[in-house]
């Protein structure tokens, strides 16, 4: 079985799949909860899964999150897509925005395909509610402070620091995509994405985006083996910016 969120609005579309998952577990006390990311997806673990039982439970509940960062699943998982559906587990699919190819392929399988769609802009985030993706405006522009700002504003509403941290990851990756192609298909973006982070792109040297990676890929490990608090290795990222 298979649940696909999707859009531009990921504050939305998160918040769903939090809402989604709480009731599928509720209603499948036994089942396991496992969650996949673009960083620790392999196509072995998804086969594991999509044929796969849980060791004490009858069935698994397996979020697939932002998987489709990681240019090598995509293929895999829209290939699997109907071995998938007719998993025993239940898969909830979290994506950004896709195309329509895409979106008709899952349509096919899916039980349910919603879409969380909103214009990615800063004006957007002026808004009565907190916009997440105003945070990706102020790391492009390296403004410091207001990302700092933001930082502290994005803890108040709740947002976890794993999201915070997957939001600006995703902006270092548009950043070496429009980096490396010449036009927004080519680097496999959004047109507003890809002229944005054009924009961006002036404020980091090649190795200055090297680096900044690799601390965001440094964090997110660091923090998952406790090494370091989440929140406080982000401020400290965020401060060193």
């Amino acid at each position: 079985m298979i649940y696909l969120l999707y859009g531009s609005d990921t504050e939305k579309s998160r918040s769903k799949l939090h809402e989604l998952v709480g009731s599928l577990v509720k209603k499948k006390p036994d089942a396991s909860h496992v969650r996949i990311t673009d960083e620790t997806f392999t196509e072995s673990s998804l086969d594991e899964h999509i044929s796969g039982m849980g060791l004490f439970s009858q069935k698994t509940i397996v979020e697939l999150d932002n998987v489709f960062r990681n240019k090598e699943a995509k293929p895999v998982v829209l290939e699997r897509l109907k071995d998938i559906a007719e998993s025993e587990n239940i898969f909830v699919v979290l994506e950004g925005e896709l195309n329509a190819g895409e979106v008709k392929k899952f349509e096919k399988h899916a039980e349910k395909v919603q879409e969380f769609d909103e214009p990615h802009s800063a004006e957007a985030s002026r808004g009565g509610d907190f916009k997440i993706f105003a945070l990706t405006d102020a790391f492009g522009k390296r403004d410091r402070k207001q990302l700092w700002v933001l930082y502290t504003k994005a803890k108040r509403k709740n947002i976890s620091d794993e999201e915070i941290h997957g939001i600006l990851f995703w902006q270092i990756k548009a950043l070496f995509q429009a980096k490396s192609a010449k036009n927004a298909k080519d680097a496999g973006l959004n047109p507003f994405v890809y002229q944005k982070s054009q924009g961006f792109l002036k404020n980091f040297q090649e190795t200055e985006l090297q680096t900044t990676s690799s601390k965001l890929v440094s964090l997110y490990h660091d923090a998952r083996r406790g090494i370091i608090d989440f929140g406080s290795g982000l401020e400290m990222f965020i401060l060193s910016l």
